[in-house]
């Protein structure tokens, strides 16, 4: 890692270069403490949720605990995670999901995200699920800045049909909440939501109930007027479909596959990383008490 970036802790902190160190030496040592936990002890690893934890010490260990926690509880997703399968292949061509090669004026990584541009006929939602996780972790590989000044989301919603939505039960919409506000530590500084349907409308009351009340705060819907979505982000950075200078989304997922194959060999020893409950000091964590597939849930999922 450059010095540079090792040295800088977040926006607006005091934290000086000895005290990131001696941080990531205390996170290291409790990992190697943990009978439970079998992962990487590494600096970039260990300052990515320091970061993102504010450098709180207890929540950098709970919000860690938790990331590998939910993953080893979600194989489907987080399992054999090869971008050479040729379904995964297929939907990281599409790119479902990309950054943009360009942070915006504050600093801030930019992801659009197009569910239209699969056929939900030929893919499932574990199989879209993986893929899009698979490009986010490689993402959070490569990427360091994003640590220091968040993320926006753009969720384009032009052209999504019923059947888009149908593929999210509301057992995928818990998992996939759980795991993005508890397991990952990103700085999600706005989502925009762009074209909004009545299709998406229906699934947002379900899924809206999954959220806590900061992501919530910051959710923005918009019809389909872009200029609403130019006024947090410059015009100039997005893709020439949206009218910017970034190229076009096909040459987008290109660049990104060519980084995913690059991490192939990280994405495919990446599992080795978990969690072994039967050693879990104290009660062991199971997947229905992490994600509350019960009660009111059980409802929701019948229809």
């Amino acid at each position: 890692m450059a010095k540079s970036f090792k040295n800088k802790p977040r926006k607006n902190s005091t934290k000086t270069p000895k005290g990131i160190n001696d941080d990531i030496e205390y996170i290291r040592k409790w990992i190697k403490k943990q009978p439970h936990l079998h992962i990487r002890t590494d600096d970039y690893f260990i300052l990515r949720f320091l970061r993102g934890c504010k450098f709180s010490l207890e929540k950098t260990k709970q919000k860690i605990d938790m990331h590998y926690t939910l993953k080893a509880m979600i194989p489907e997703w987080f399992q054999n995670r090869d971008p050479e399968d040729p379904k995964i292949r297929e939907i990281l061509k599409l790119g479902v999901m990309l950054p943009l090669k360009d942070a915006d004026d504050k600093g801030r990584r930019i992801f659009i995200c197009r569910n239209s541009v699969y056929d939900p006929k030929e893919y499932t939602i574990d199989e879209l699920t993986k893929a899009i996780y698979i490009l986010i972790d490689v993402f959070y590989e490569v990427d360091e800045i994003h640590q220091i000044t968040g993320i926006v989301m753009i969720m384009d919603l032009k052209g999504t049909t019923a059947a888009h939505f149908l593929q999210f039960s509301p057992s995928a919409m818990k998992k996939s909440t759980v795991l993005w506000q508890d397991g990952y530590v990103t700085r999600n500084k706005c989502l925009h939501y762009v074209n909004v349907n009545s299709y998406f409308e229906s699934m947002f009351k379900i899924f809206s109930v999954f959220l806590n009340e900061k992501m919530k705060s910051r959710i923005k819907m918009h019809g389909s007027d872009y200029e609403e979505i130019y006024k947090d982000i410059p015009k100039r950075i997005m893709p020439e479909e949206y009218g910017g200078e970034g190229g076009s989304m096909k040459e987008l997922a290109e660049h990104w596959l060519k980084i995913i194959d690059s991490k192939r060999k990280w994405l495919l020893e990446d599992h080795k990383n978990t969690v072994d409950e039967s050693k879990r000091p104290g009660k062991p964590k199971k997947s229905e008490d992490v994600f509350g597939i019960d009660g009111s849930f059980r409802k929701l999922n019948v229809d």
